[in-house]
């Protein structure tokens, strides 16, 4: 059982480094985008809850509320994840993610009020030393590197006060609610800005896309991923994400051919990132072991 659920685990990460893939094939803007794949996602969360499941999708207003902030900076992250690649590339906007440890080094032990890690510290000065490598080599990217660390911020926020609502209600709930605000403040601002009509710009190829990237690369891997926590451990869990930007760059590398080539440096900072973040994730494995 375990090791099939480290294979489904290994799958899940491989479909996320794939949505980058879509995101540079789908030629709708960010904007639109976000907003069909949340969309699509909401719904297909939807069927799955209420129809297969036959689960109660019913919270409080005070959990809605913070779903809602929380989904609203879902939203926020894939914004800026989509737009950094639409202006620069995949490799770009996936070796940004890396930031989002750094920024997690930082916000966890403020809001869980927990003691700040050196090693944490140390691995964050690490990638911001990788980072600034690849700006400087990489100028041209600038923009998609602004966006991209954007988009490390958010999904840092997104991902910690994620933390704080399991047991608040179902697992399923906190997904299908985070999804829907998230879409739903979208829609309340497209409808108060006057550009209400410009989701309606997209051709029938994209939404076949988007709904593929909601469904496939989006529900089911969320999906999923809660239902593996019971064989794996979240170490387990969050050293294999990390490995998302390797599938994506390598996939991006072999589809997108030239437009993907980086210069050697990108991929030496990439890689130090890579494996700063492994490092310090199998130290603090070496601690828990101690202290048990």
């Amino acid at each position: 059982m375990h090791k099939l659920a480290l294979f489904r685990l290994h799958l899940i990460v491989f479909l996320w480094g794939f949505t980058a893939i879509l995101g540079k094939l789908i030629h709708a803007n960010a904007e639109i985008l976000v907003f069909y794949r949340m969309l699509f996602a909401a719904i297909c969360l939807f069927v799955y809850i209420r129809v297969f499941r036959k689960d109660s999708i019913k919270v409080s207003k005070k959990v809605f509320f913070q779903l809602a902030a929380i989904g609203f900076s879902m939203a926020l992250h894939w914004y800026c994840f989509f737009h950094s690649i639409k202006i620069s590339n995949v490799s770009i906007a996936l070796s940004c993610l890396s930031l989002s440890t750094l920024f997690a080094s930082i916000m966890e032990p403020v809001i869980f009020k927990r003691k700040i890690d050196i090693s944490e510290v140390i691995m964050g000065v690490v990638i911001v030393a990788c980072i600034l490598m690849i700006f400087k080599t990489e100028f041209q990217y600038k923009e998609g590197i602004f966006y991209g660390v954007l988009c490390a911020i958010f999904g840092t926020i997104f991902s910690v006060f994620n933390g704080k609502m399991f047991g608040k209600t179902s697992s399923g709930n906190i997904i299908f609610y985070e999804i829907f605000s998230g879409w739903f403040i979208l829609m309340l601002f497209y409808l108060f800005s006057g550009q209400i009509f410009e989701i309606n710009e997209i051709s029938y190829r994209d939404l076949a896309l988007i709904a593929l990237l909601a469904s496939v690369f989006t529900a089911f891997p969320m999906l999923e991923s809660v239902n593996l926590m019971k064989y794996i451990s979240p170490f387990t869990l969050i050293l294999t994400v990390n490995l998302e930007p390797v599938y994506g760059i390598i996939l991006a590398f072999f589809i997108f051919g030239e437009s993907e080539h980086m210069s050697p440096v990108f991929y030496i900072a990439s890689g130090v990132m890579i494996l700063a973040i492994i490092a310090n994730g199998l130290i603090k494995a070496k601690k828990q072991k101690t202290l048990n």
